[in-house]
């Protein structure tokens, strides 16, 4: 099985047409309107020549374009295995459904009246995602996942200033959290206090300890975590963290490995982020937007950003009655046709969306077994322990006996036909591959990319240069990537430094 995208080698769309054909015909009466709409603008607003538009015949057009998207990978061709992002595969009938133009072509500024049967659809999933995750209620008013963890971080902060808590400048993040939850932190204007994983993978409780004072405003953590263990000291650390008085942030980029057998709420979280794109098969990265959900329970629940939609028995409504929201997170209501994607997800699996959890976890470690049995491989964290939806694997080894690191390998997998997991992430593992298999993926697919890894692991140790060219099948090949990160201020010298060593080459041949 391969899975490799078209080998096109497609010019730009200018290079493509001429002036000769044409793939529709403009109604005179359509021309001699806009020629009169035209007329009325000033001189100074119109261009001195017609704009230089190519123009293509139908088939042309189609053909130039089919042959780009074939060019690219997609979730639709293969595997995206990429750690921390749940890749999973879009159902088509949820596409379809949410495309309907009631859905998709609904403006924002509608009365309440007339989106009642989407207002009914947001109120059922914010339910529903509140007792996914063990929560009161549910908030999809932020519009992505980096809005929802910054909307979590501003609840604590604003939780805290109403009780006179003024001091609570803190937030405590493990190294192997999500890179955006610093970044969420620090925006929501707290001191970021980073503690260390402990050998078998679990945040350090010690350390969590030793941080701990009245200036703790809480803690945001992912669990499973980044290294796709389950944090086995999660009761200890709530225990702790609430006995300063702090508050516990969870992170739900990894609900995947955990959905319908355990509950952040239940946990001793008191607010959590989703992310509808993730978990919920919403597409995020090119096939976006993504969507947040924002839920809470208990006191923290005032505070969630607004409007909530909420029923009073006759009709759906947009409720803006919580005097202690943070407020908006955008202007309008989060990303309606993601969240209406989530609802189907949900709805079409029902009770057997625990099944999730159980195929992804089942994937992963049968990868896992896989490949930590190759040379220049090996964990780094939690040897002997099982993993959730995803796993981290380290090339340390295989770059001190070969030369070959994790990013030669991870071009080398896409000479092989296959996406490259995230690589050099999280930071505290070198030579990073995050490897997460959905539930979407088969044992055939695994099995692929298990003979690819086995494949490119030898070639290292056997013709390490042949990985060092990689990708030469792929339309971009390998790039300079110092010049590509140098500023632009001594991007020439680089250049020139480049041409004397060609040059060294040419005078020694």
């Amino acid at each position: 099985m391969n899975f490799r995208q078209a080998k096109w080698d497609e010019p730009p769309i200018f290079e493509v047409g001429t002036f000769a054909r044409e793939g529709v015909k403009v109604d005179e009466e359509f021309l001699s309107y806009t020629s009169e709409l035209l007329s009325r603008l000033p001189k100074r607003l119109l261009r001195g020549s017609p704009p230089s538009i190519p123009s293509l015949s139908e088939v042309e057009v189609v053909r130039h374009y089919t042959r780009l998207s074939q060019m690219s990978y997609g979730v639709d061709l293969g595997p995206v295995p990429l750690g921390s992002c749940t890749m999973k595969y879009n159902p088509k009938i949820c596409e379809e459904l949410a495309a309907d133009s009631r859905i998709a072509e609904a403006h924002p500024y509608l009365d309440e009246e007339d989106v009642q049967g989407i207002l009914e659809i947001i109120y059922t999933l914010q339910k529903w995602l509140a007792e996914i995750v063990g929560m009161d209620v549910c908030s999809i008013q932020t519009p992505a996942g980096a809005s929802g963890e910054l909307a979590g971080a501003l609840m604590i902060k604003k939780y805290h200033l109403d009780r006179g808590d003024v001091v609570r400048d803190e937030m405590i993040v493990p190294d192997s959290a999500h890179g955006s939850n610093p970044a969420s932190a620090a925006m929501a204007g707290f001191k970021v206090v980073r503690i260390p994983t402990d050998r078998r993978g679990n945040t350090d409780v010690e350390a969590l300890r030793a941080v701990l004072s009245s200036r703790t405003a809480g803690i945001m953590l992912t669990n499973p975590n980044t290294l796709g263990l389950f944090e086995e000291y999660i009761l200890d650390i709530a225990r702790e963290v609430h006995g300063v008085g702090g508050l516990l942030y969870y992170d739900g980029a990894n609900l995947n490995g955990i959905i319908g057998y355990a509950r952040p709420g239940d946990m001793g979280f008191d607010v959590a982020h989703l992310n509808l794109h993730k978990t919920f098969a919403a597409p995020h990265g090119g096939g976006g937007p993504g969507a947040g959900a924002v839920c809470a329970k208990g006191v923290l629940a005032e505070y969630l950003p607004v409007p909530l939609v909420d029923f009073d028995g006759r009709k759906y409504y947009f409720r803006y009655d919580l005097p202690k929201s943070i407020g908006r997170i955008s202007w309008f209501y989060g990303n309606i046709v993601p969240a209406v994607k989530a609802f189907l997800y949900i709805a079409a699996l029902g009770p057997s969306i625990k099944e999730v959890a159980e195929v992804s976890t089942i994937n992963t470690n049968y990868m896992l077994k896989k490949l930590a049995s190759l040379p220049g491989v090996d964990l780094v964290y939690g040897h002997s322990r099982w993993r959730k939806h995803e796993f981290v694997i380290s090339f340390e080894k295989l770059r001190k006996e070969t030369g070959i690191g994790a990013e030669d390998v991870a071009k080398a997998l896409l000479d092989r036909g296959f996406h490259a997991p995230t690589i050099l992430f999280p930071l505290i593992v070198p030579e990073a591959h995050m490897i997460e298999l959905t539930e979407s993926e088969t044992k055939e697919n695994i099995d692929h990319m298990v003979k690819a890894y086995e494949e490119i692991v030898r070639e290292a140790y056997s013709n390490a240069d042949k990985i060092r060219s990689s990708p030469v099948n792929t339309s971009v090949k390998r790039l300079d990537a110092v010049y590509g990160n140098l500023p632009k201020n001594i991007t020439l010298t680089y250049k020139q430094f480049k041409l004397r060593e060609v040059l060294k080459g040419v005078g020694s041949s």
